[in-house]
């Protein structure tokens, strides 16, 4: 149908002719058909930053208990009957405080007889140095002869093999009368009382279960690879559970070997110089620690030719980079230095060899 020109004026069309160019993008030559005839490499616009502005140092945790660093089972030793104890659960001992008495009178007529032979030992040694002395007086007089001196020392010395063995004797059973009182060997709090008022115990039976106060360590079991970050890593942090609080910790041993069952290495880490705000043994929480290498973050790592990696801009053409024991949507870690410049945007897209601008 043919109208009027004076419906469309020559200016409205041309105003109709910008507007469809504007608004349709695909009737607009783009910048690669204007820049780049065919058969050319593809001119990508992306965004790089030095490695060392985007790398971080990621957080590792592992679950974690505090132990105390002696927990020892006291057994008596010595046989009798258990007159008293002195210490229930919960109480606090100090080193060398009596927590059970076995009845001594045993004891205590054993260490008696000891020392009588002791006594009986020392007065025979006296009586044959007495001889021995007015013997070697008379052999120097020509009353004595040497074979009879011989004699008197030989009695001598036989005395004082029967004085020191009556001397261990007494010092044996004293031992013995001493062991009647069980002592703590530390500081500390009583875990567990088994000892009970009345009864007949035997050397070896369990008395006391007592837990060392004021030097408590943290316990984690550790995979290899969590071992290895531990021990490179550095913030070492105890959390207890249902607290905000992070108590620093110094790292004191990772054992070398694996757990046959869980293949778990063993980790112990200490207050450092504030062990008595430690929390109590058997806290349980939560064991903190920062990687001391690097890492890539995940966002930035991507697939090429089934391998992991990064996009490195190399005097302008992105070069890829694969990551060895690399993972996916996980950080990286990397030895690359830090002034490499690494593609932050666009990298999804990108290909080995294209120019950047």
């Amino acid at each position: 149908m043919n109208l009027p020109k004076r419906l469309f004026p020559g200016r409205a069309c041309a105003l109709l002719a910008v507007w469809a160019l504007a608004t349709v993008p695909w009737l607009v030559p783009t910048a690669w058909s204007q820049s780049n005839p065919p058969g050319t490499a593809q001119v990508v616009r992306l965004q790089a930053a030095e490695l060392s502005t985007v790398w971080t140092y990621p957080e590792r945790t592992a679950p974690a208990q505090v132990l105390a660093r002696n927990e020892s089972r006291l057994a008596a030793e010595v046989s009798g009957t258990l007159l008293r104890w002195k210490a229930d659960v919960g109480a606090t001992v100090r080193r060398g405080a009596v927590l059970a008495q076995i009845d001594p009178t045993d004891y205590e007529l054993a260490l008696q007889r000891a020392q009588a032979a002791q006594a009986s030992a020392r007065a025979r040694l006296k009586l044959a140095e007495a001889q021995l002395q007015r013997s070697r007086e008379l052999v120097a007089q020509g009353f004595f002869s040497q074979e009879a001196l011989a004699v008197r020392e030989t009695e001598v010395a036989l005395a004082r093999a029967d004085n020191d063995a009556a001397d261990a004797q007494r010092s044996t059973a004293q031992r013995q009368l001493d062991k009647t009182l069980l002592r703590a060997p530390f500081d500390g709090s009583v875990v567990q009382r088994l000892a009970q008022t009345g009864e007949a115990v035997a050397p070896g039976s369990l008395l006391y279960v007592l837990a060392e106060s004021g030097y408590a360590e943290v316990s984690a079991a550790l995979s290899a690879a969590d071992a290895a970050s531990l021990r490179g890593g550095r913030d070492w942090r105890f959390e207890p559970q249902d607290t905000a609080e992070r108590l620093p910790l110094v790292l004191l041993r990772i054992a070398p070997t694996l757990d046959a069952a869980a293949r778990t290495q063993s980790a112990r880490l200490g207050f450092g110089a504030s062990p008595g705000a430690t929390p109590p043994p058997g806290t349980l929480g939560t064991l903190r620690w920062t990687e001391s290498q690097p890492h890539i973050p995940a966002a930035l790592v991507v697939r090429r030719q089934g391998k992991l990696g990064v996009f490195l801009d190399d005097a302008g053409v992105a070069r890829f980079t694969p990551l060895p024991n690399a993972q996916e949507a996980r950080a990286v870690p990397t030895r690359l230095p830090g002034n490499a410049r690494i593609i932050v945007q666009g990298q999804a897209t990108l290909q080995d060899g294209q120019a950047l601008r």
